[in-house]
């Protein structure tokens, strides 16, 4: 019988042989070896006790299983389909009630605690230290401690939680792919872009609709085609079509979501209170930079003090200027004018049009730019794979092969960068092997992938990018580097295995070199002549580029506030309008409109796609971007292509994984703490020093 495909190592991924039906064998064989291997643990005579037999073999235990498993969830992420869906869906309570079940195992936490408490324990120093410390914590942290009742509860609600996460994740996407919108009149096309007109119409032509005597354009509520129409057409009830479909994403049956948050709070409160905590944000933040809930709110709140005054300043300038333009007096603007006013207050203040940059922005150009960027500040050499050469999921997809200045192959990565009905939403990083060094004193390499859903290719032209697709691309490959820099041992704690709220750290400070002229110039060059950025499309760009700044502070201070106060306040929200009550703990963050803008409770795929995910985390994102912008300042004031800078941020962040406190690694890369004043100057909020 041949070897099941999931469960086959072969480093560069044979794709075409993983199919649906090989999920549910591959998974019974992987966990059925993993149960074993934790048997073994638990069962080990107390006298023969050692660091290689007890934590070490604990890592090994689940290896396989976290291959196997992670390759039919990426694929699930990328190639959804009913089989494969289903296929997945058999295998998840037994898998999840397995890892859940780990640190609840009272047998191998006996062999574990036993361990840690002998001399051969506390001579241990460096990674090895740190991983009992951390495997300790975490198994406490999961309710090892807890009585036989309460663990048995405990486990049954992790798996509940793993499939209803799992049906809120399903919901948003059979939503989103349910819905298009035909048009046939080129009328309402006015104001858009030409790349999204003939991306609309491509769409059309794709589904059988229109015919080049009658044309049609299809637009859907995936981002490059729902964002240009909310931004750009003249036709208001084509944005408010849209606006509506989009904000009713996990909001109508069969689709909605309402019930599953509100089990899903109630799932993760109940577990907050077995494990001893007062509500979910402290127990998952215990481990993190910010400690607890309260610190974490603490934080956003001081960003929405310093943030508010200008942000209803913005808010009312932009009504004034509707009013203005239209010569009628001011009011509160409909939900689905604000993007499209926005954006006409943008170019007559500073007569600049993002669609300017556009063709500047190729994506081939993009890609080649960013690596030599990370050549050049980070020693590496990226190297294409030959199309056809290693196997893909889908033909768009393409491979990479990273080694450093000395020739040693680090890792390499998949990048698959375009939209499709069996792909989900938005744009993430993961991870398939994890190498790093090996007990033989070599290093295997990491494999890991890039994925979004960014504008694609028109006939006869490559991607032109909007500008915030770029900063996309560098944001992930930061992740990307976090894994394939990785440099420890212990492959649990390697690369993006870190607290939350330091993960966003690698990637988000990449975002700051699309801002960079010298940077730009590396990889914005225009896709038909070559050339640069004009220096007064820069001079433009940059004099915009905190338009509305405190809209966009106060817009991810509502997301981080409303997550918090939910998991803080979980028992509040048992009954009733989830929405209603989601809104009312940010009603001051949200936009003034008519009819009011609704939050994304319902398709906040963040939070509710998975059973911790960014849940009670979402704060995250501002508290990186805290440390990235103050962490920039080294490249700002030593050379933003500096080596040496390069070198020490390889050495202190991107190859130490959780290795390290955050703070500690932090600290010796800056040599101090963090700095807000760096944040509030970059984003226009407070005056430069």
């Amino acid at each position: 019988m041949p070897a099941l495909s999931f469960l086959d190592t072969t480093f560069a991924v044979r794709w075409s042989r993983h199919t649906s039906d090989e999920v549910v064998p591959s998974i019974e064989a992987a966990l059925a070896d993993a149960q074993a291997a934790v048997h073994a643990i638990a069962t080990r005579d107390l006298a023969t006790l050692t660091y290689e037999n007890t934590f070490l073999a604990l890592e090994r235990a689940t290896e396989t299983l976290n291959y196997a498993w992670g390759k039919v969830t990426h694929l699930q992420s990328v190639a959804d389909s009913p089989a494969l869906r289903d296929a997945h869906n058999a295998m998840l309570p037994a898998v999840s009630a397995f890892f859940a079940g780990i640190p609840l195992n009272a047998s191998l936490w006996d062999r574990l605690k036993t361990f840690a408490a002998t001399p051969a324990a506390a001579a241990l120093t460096g990674i090895h230290r740190r991983h009992i410390d951390e495997t300790v914590e975490e198994f406490r942290q999961a309710g090892a401690d807890l009585s036989d009742d309460r663990r048995a509860r405990l486990e049954a609600l992790q798996t509940e939680l793993a499939e209803i996460t799992q049906k809120y994740g399903e919901n948003v996407l059979d939503a989103t792919n349910a819905w298009e919108l035909v048009v046939t009149d080129p009328e309402r096309l006015r104001g858009l872009p030409a790349h999204a007109v003939a991306a609309a119409r491509r769409g059309a032509e794709a589904k059988g609709l229109g015919s080049s005597e009658k044309p049609a354009w299809r637009f859907t509520l995936h981002m490059p085609s729902q964002e240009p129409v909310m931004t750009y057409a003249d036709d208001e009830s084509l944005r408010q079509e849209i606006w509506t479909a989009a904000t009713a994403v996990g909001a109508l049956p069969p689709h909605d979501n309402a019930a599953l948050v509100q089990k899903i709070l109630a799932l993760r409160d109940e577990k907050a209170r077995l494990l001893g905590k007062p509500h979910f944000a402290d127990l998952v933040l215990a481990r993190r930079m910010a400690g607890g809930g309260q610190r974490a709110l603490d934080f956003i709140d001081d960003m929405r003090g310093r943030a508010h005054a200008a942000f209803v300043r913005e808010c009312a300038e932009l009504e004034e200027f509707k009013a203005r333009k239209t010569g009628g007096t001011r009011s509160t603007l409909k939900a689905w004018e604000v993007g499209y006013w926005a954006e006409k207050l943008r170019r007559e203040r500073y007569d600049f049009d993002d669609e300017l940059l556009r063709p500047y922005l190729p994506m081939d150009r993009v890609i080649k730019g960013l690596f030599e960027l990370a050549g050049r500040v980070f020693g590496l050499v990226i190297n294409e794979s030959p199309a056809g050469k290693v196997e893909v999921w889908h033909p768009e997809v393409k491979f990479y092969d990273l080694h450093d200045a000395g020739g040693r192959h680090l890792g390499s990565f998949y990048a698959d960068w375009h939209p499709r009905e069996s792909k989900r939403g938005g744009a993430w990083m993961g991870y398939l092997v994890t190498g790093g060094p090996q007990p033989d004193g070599s290093r295997a390499p990491h494999l890991g992938y890039i994925c979004g859903n960014l504008t694609p290719p028109a006939e006869g032209k490559p991607a032109l990018l909007a500008h915030d697709e770029v900063e996309t691309i560098f944001h992930e490959f930061g992740h990307l580097l976090h894994h394939l820099l990785g440099e420890v041992e212990i492959k649990s704690l390697n690369g993006v295995n870190v607290a939350w709220d330091f993960v966003e750290l690698p990637s988000q400070i990449m975002e700051n070199w699309c801002w960079e002229r010298e940077s730009l110039d590396l990889f914005a060059r225009h896709h038909e002549t070559g050339t640069t950025i004009p220096g007064d499309i820069f001079q433009k760009m940059t004099a915009a580029k905190n338009f509305r700044s405190a809209c966009a502070t106060i817009r991810q201070v509502q997301f981080a506030r409303m997550d918090l106060l939910l998991h803080m306040r979980a028992s509040e929200f048992g009954t009733g309008d989830i929405e209603a009550h989601a809104r009312a703990l940010v009603a001051d963050c949200i936009i003034p409109t008519e009819p009011p803008a609704r939050t994304i409770v319902k398709r906040f795929g963040h939070l509710f796609s998975d059973p911790v995910g960014y849940a009670a985390g979402y704060y995250s994102y501002k508290w990186a971007e805290v440390l990235d912008a103050d962490a920039f300042t080294r490249f700002k004031h030593e050379g933003v292509f500096s080596p040496k800078v390069g070198a020490d941020f390889v050495e202190h962040i991107l190859s130490k994984g959780n290795s390290h406190e955050p703070a500690e690694l932090y600290r010796r890369f800056m040599g101090r703490d963090p700095d807000i004043s760096a944040l509030l100057i970059r984003s226009g909020l407070a005056p430069v020093a």
